[in-house]
Formats: C-alpha cells, structure tokens, sequence
C-alpha cells in the first residue's frame, strides 16, 4: 500500500502581493532570472523566490508584455539548473494536464488568465481528489515537493504563469496518472513534449473549423 500524504501537505499556499513601486517598474526577465537565483540561495529558499514571484506577478500586465502574448501550448524556459528551473508555462484555451507531480517544492505565478487546480493524494494504488484551488492574475500558488495536481485552463483563451521548481526539472523522473483509471505513469520530458504537441493540433483543427 502506498504511503498517503496529509491532506495539508498537497494543498498549495495562495497568496498575492499588491506593490505601488512594483507596478511602476517594467518586467525584467534577465533580472527576475537573477533575483531568484540570489533568493534560492537564502536559509528559506522556497519563502524567498517565493517573493520575488510574488512582486513580479504583482504587476502582471507588465510580466505579460515582457514575455509576449502566448501564442501556442508551450514552454519558455527561462533557466534550467541543477538548482533550479524557470519557465513560462502557455495553456492553450481550455486545455487539461493530468494529475501529475514534480518531486520537488514548485512555485506558480499567474501573469495571464486562469488556472484552476485539483489537489490529489496517493490511496492505496490509485489518487483520491483532496482539494482544489483557482489562481487568477496576480496569484502565486506554492506546492510541497510531494504534491500531485492535475491543472484546467477553463477561459477561451489562452493562459500563462510563471513556474519555479526547486531542482533541474528537466532531468528528474517524474509521474503523471491516467485520466479514466487513475494508474500511475512515468512522466518525462518526451511525455511533456508528446502532450504540447498533441494540444496545439487540437488547436489548429478546433480554429480550422
């Protein structure tokens, strides 16, 4: 039987931080890029990225033009490190993402549109739904190393936040569950690529008709 994290453990932490100064200065992606790295190094590595996302997302109409409308299913990777990874995650208008997890603390900022989120424990071979959470512009969403989630873009256009991980995302074994049986998966880098491509066909043939 597989061990079953608490409810509180798999529940992200909300929070939003409005900043006169913050929304009179331009988004710079060189800089955040420092800044978090600088943070990560901090005692509370995970509190202190955590604010510099906070005060980036903050002003997300100034993230947005910085980093340009999303235009397709996608990553814009903007670090990748032993010790952390960075990346604008585009959702395309009404996508879905499995239930799946990062083996490590992960940080979610929302610049543009919506993210909506289903919280899921491990129960003996199979996941149990244990919450929800919906991040908005503005909102960053913290998560423990042992969350699952699975994630809905519910708006008809397209949605993009800016994603932390507290490790070399790309380079870690990972697991995704299947949508109808809920049996655990390996997930990877080819998997994510396989699931972008697939939801920017559905994209073109949804637009073509």
């Amino acid at each position: 039987m597989a061990s079953t994290s608490s409810t509180a453990a798999q529940t992200p932490v909300k929070m939003r931080l409005t900043s006169r100064d913050q929304r009179r200065k331009p988004f710079d992606r060189a800089r955040f890029i420092e800044d978090c790295v600088a943070a990560n190094l901090k005692s509370d590595a995970v509190a202190a990225v955590r604010e510099v996302l906070a005060r980036a997302v903050s002003n997300h109409q100034s993230v947005l033009a910085g980093l340009g409308e999303p235009q397709k299913a996608g990553l814009d990777v903007l670090l990748s490190s032993p010790t952390l990874t960075i990346f604008a995650a585009h959702w395309t208008p009404q996508m879905n993402l499995l239930p799946h997890d990062h083996m490590m603390w992960a940080l979610i900022g929302i610049y543009s549109g919506r993210e909506d989120n289903i919280l899921w424990r491990r129960c003996d071979d199979s996941l149990e739904a244990c919450a929800a959470n919906c991040l908005f512009e503005g909102d960053v969403a913290t998560m423990p190393a042992d969350a699952i989630h699975s994630v809905t873009n519910p708006l008809l256009r397209f949605t993009g936040g800016i994603h932390i991980y507290g490790g070399d995302f790309f380079d870690t074994h990972r697991h995704q569950w299947h949508p109808e049986t809920l049996k655990e998966e390996p997930s990877d880098g080819d998997a994510i690529r396989a699931m972008f491509e697939r939801e920017n066909q559905r994209r073109e043939i949804i637009c073509s008709d």
